[in-house]
């Protein structure tokens, strides 16, 4: 006996039927999920431009919090200024203001180890533990002035009321070296007798936001770099800055404002507000960073 199999398959309008269906139904369902997955998109565009914002003011905080005493300044102070600088430390202690009971670091010179306001000196030894100095180093005493001025005179020229000068060379130590030819004004000898050192490899410091706007793509156009490594500027300059070396902390920056309140000298405020914009969603964040300006 001899079985016969129909086989048969779908026909050209069952197979359309069944595309338009899956099409209705792939609609229908995109229409439900296009808003919350375009929300999650959107959340996440935010979530990057507030971490980029937030180490970037978190970075800038931190190197401010550690400035010398009275280093900060802006080109507009009290106002809104779009950059701000700043001198650096690495180190600093306190220096011998008597001789009594000194060890003579310095190596027998006539002032022995206490740090002179009365003639030319050139070492001093410290109080506690050992400094690290590398060359190129400068040392600042004595920065008591708001306006910011005094610690960024160059360091090279002769100048009664100069606070800065280079380190005479490297090593760590009881003693500090450098490089003088004229006293130190009265006005640097100070209760605490407390010194900074201002790396080389740093030396003065700037955070300059640039070309700030949005551009046709809705893309904040500017950006937020930090400058370094450019020598001591008497007057502040504005950035780009040529001479040392540069790194971008943040992009897509479409606003930024720095305000510098000085109306406490011992106390001043840096008040941040940073703006970043990516296909026309924004972010702005603030910051306040408290600058201690007792030597």
């Amino acid at each position: 006996m001899v079985t016969t199999r129909i086989q048969r398959g779908f026909t050209l309008v069952e197979m359309i039927v069944v595309i338009v269906i899956t099409g209705i139904l792939a609609g229908m369902v995109a229409v439900f999920i296009r808003a919350p997955v375009q929300g999650y998109m959107d959340s996440s565009n935010r979530a990057r431009m507030s971490d980029i914002a937030d180490t970037a003011l978190r970075r800038i905080g931190r190197d401010i919090r550690a400035a010398v005493p009275n280093s900060v300044r802006v080109p507009n102070p009290g106002g809104t200024s779009t950059y701000i600088e700043f001198l650096p430390t690495r180190d600093g202690g306190r220096y011998r203001a008597s001789n009594a009971g000194s060890s003579n670091v310095c190596g027998g010179t006539a002032k022995g180890d206490a740090l002179s306001f009365d003639a030319v000196d050139t070492c001093f030894s410290v109080i506690g533990p050992d400094i690290a100095l590398a060359s190129g180093d400068a040392i600042i005493i004595g920065s008591t002035q708001s306006n910011g001025s005094l610690p960024y005179l160059d360091v090279t020229s002769i100048n009664s009321v100069r606070r800065m000068v280079p380190a005479a060379g490297a090593g760590t130590g009881q003693k500090v070296q450098f490089t003088s030819t004229v006293k130190w004004p009265y006005a640097a000898e100070l209760a605490d007798h407390r010194f900074a050192v201002v790396p080389a490899a740093e030396q003065a410091v700037t955070y300059g936001c640039m070309n700030l706007g949005t551009n046709a793509n809705g893309d904040g156009a500017g950006t937020l770099t930090r400058y370094w490594g450019y020598g001591y500027n008497p007057s502040q300059q504005a950035p780009p800055l040529t001479g040392g070396s540069s790194a971008i902390l943040a992009d897509n920056v479409s606003d930024c404002r720095i305000v510098y309140n000085t109306a406490d000298q011992r106390n001043g405020l840096v008040e941040i507000w940073l703006e970043i914009t990516r296909h026309n969603e924004r972010i702005r964040l603030y910051h306040e960073i408290h600058v201690n300006n007792i030597p």
